[in-house]
């Protein structure tokens, strides 16, 4: 399949010329005047680029940037900024945009940019696929790190749930990798060839997530001019992941259980239900047994969600992953700001597995940003909260050899020989903290 551009701008003459300076360099251009319509084209299989104006009526070209990242970090964004935006569009690039061009544009630099990124979409793709070809329950192992109890047993569960249909609910914490548990779910079963369709049921106003949802006919109500296809539909193939489910109106819900048990949407403004083949995985940060409870969230449906459950488990019952996850955040990171990636020294991984980290793996990423960027600070001066000094101890013993570990790649001898430690007293710290032979890979 060629490549495609995809170029959005409110301005028909600039679209029309665009569309122009493509066919010449005889590059297929998608020109779309709207935000929302390019973000419906997006997915993690999208080969192509997305070249977007910044100041646009409804989504603009900032907010679609951050849209697009949300569905694959990886998609290159390239903004096209009056003079006035340049500072904006500058402050994107470190956001994640991948270029960004002042108008006029010259059609000789739109191209060029354009190359550049397809081509870098281009092996960022393959080398995706490589990875995932040899088995697509790499995906599970490639995003869900760790080597603990929690994250081993999440793996085996999930590579069981993935092989089935069933609709799965997912909670947990803030930044504990829900989205990224829904997601390996979705390459790694038969549907991940399909869309993976992504709605964050809290960030749309309640005015507009029915049409975003179920679609509407063009008239269906003031201002829709044209029919739109919905999430639901979109998603048909593969896999809708709704987000923050629990955000979502009773009336809302008491609809969407309709369309979830007969598999039919009906947009709005049409009589005519359209069959539906997805399967669904929900998220939650709250509890939604209490919601149910409290009469905030309808019980039918959750039994319609729940057929099998994902409890994302916190960092602080994994702190011994935290040492190799802050190594390859560090390296994303690098990647994503084309930095060459810092040396991580052993100490600092220690201060950093005996901290608490109330965001979890998404405040873990964050300061790997900030480490690379070299914009980190004294990172292991925070001490942990509300522990006594035995529990602070063993944490940062705890720690130690796991970094001990993963410095000396699971060589046993090297290990306790490197902690000045004799085989049997590593063994017996092991169990103490509950780190398992598994840990240390092959013995030597």
């Amino acid at each position: 399949m060629s490549q495609t551009v995809v170029f959005v701008d409110d301005e028909e003459h600039l679209r029309i010329a665009a569309g122009q300076t493509f066919e010449l360099a005889e590059i297929d251009c998608l020109c779309l005047a709207e935000g929302e319509d390019a973000l419906n084209r997006m997915s993690r299989d999208f080969d192509g680029v997305l070249i977007t104006d910044i100041r646009m009526p409804g989504m603009d070209g900032v907010t679609l940037l951050r849209r697009v990242l949300e569905i694959d970090p990886d998609i290159p964004v390239i903004l096209v900024t009056g003079h006035g935006d340049v500072d904006l569009a500058v402050s994107c690039m470190k956001d994640g945009a991948y270029d960004f061009l002042e108008k006029p544009c010259e059609p000789a630099r739109l191209v060029t940019s354009a190359r550049r990124a397809m081509e870098w979409r281009r092996v960022t793709l393959e080398n995706r696929a490589l990875r995932e070809q040899v088995n697509p329950l790499n995906a599970i192992e490639a995003r869900l790190k760790g080597r603990s109890g929690p994250m081993v047993r999440l793996r085996q569960r999930i590579k069981a749930i993935a092989a089935t249909e069933a609709d799965v609910l997912i909670c947990g914490d803030t930044g504990t990798g829900k989205e990224i548990a829904a997601r390996a779910i979705h390459l790694a079963s038969g549907r991940g060839k399909g869309p993976f369709v992504h709605v964050n049921c809290a960030a749309l106003p309640e005015a507009l997530m029915e049409s975003e949802l179920f679609g509407s006919e063009a008239g269906a109500f003031p201002g829709s001019m044209r029919a739109r296809v919905g999430r639901l539909e979109h998603a048909r193939g593969g896999i809708l992941c709704l987000d923050e489910i629990d955000s979502l109106s009773m009336p809302l819900q008491a609809k969407l259980l309709d369309v979830l048990h007969n598999r039919r949407v009906t947009r709005l403004g049409s009589n005519e239900a359209i069959p539906l083949d997805i399967r669904v995985i929900a998220i939650s940060k709250t509890d939604l047994t209490k919601a149910v409870q409290e009469e905030k969230f309808r019980p039918d449906l959750l039994y319609r969600l729940n057929v099998v459950t994902i409890q994302m488990p916190p960092i602080s019952e994994r702190r011994e992953d935290i040492p190799l996850l802050f190594a390859v955040l560090v390296g994303e990171a690098a990647d994503r700001y084309k930095m060459a990636t810092p040396e991580i020294p052993s100490h600092l991984l220690s201060n950093l597995a005996a901290r608490d980290w109330p965001g979890n793996v998404r405040e873990i990423r964050n300061e790997a940003d900030r480490f690379v960027l070299g914009l980190a600070g004294d990172t292991g001066s925070a001490q942990t909260k509300s522990q006594t000094l035995a529990e602070q101890m063993a944490n940062h013993e705890k720690a130690l050899i796991s970094v001990a570990i993963q410095a000396n790649n699971g060589r046993l001898k090297e290990t306790y020989e490197s902690l000045g430690l004799s085989r049997k007293t590593l063994y017996d710290k092991m169990q103490k903290h509950g780190l398992t032979r598994g840990d240390l890979g092959e013995d030597d």
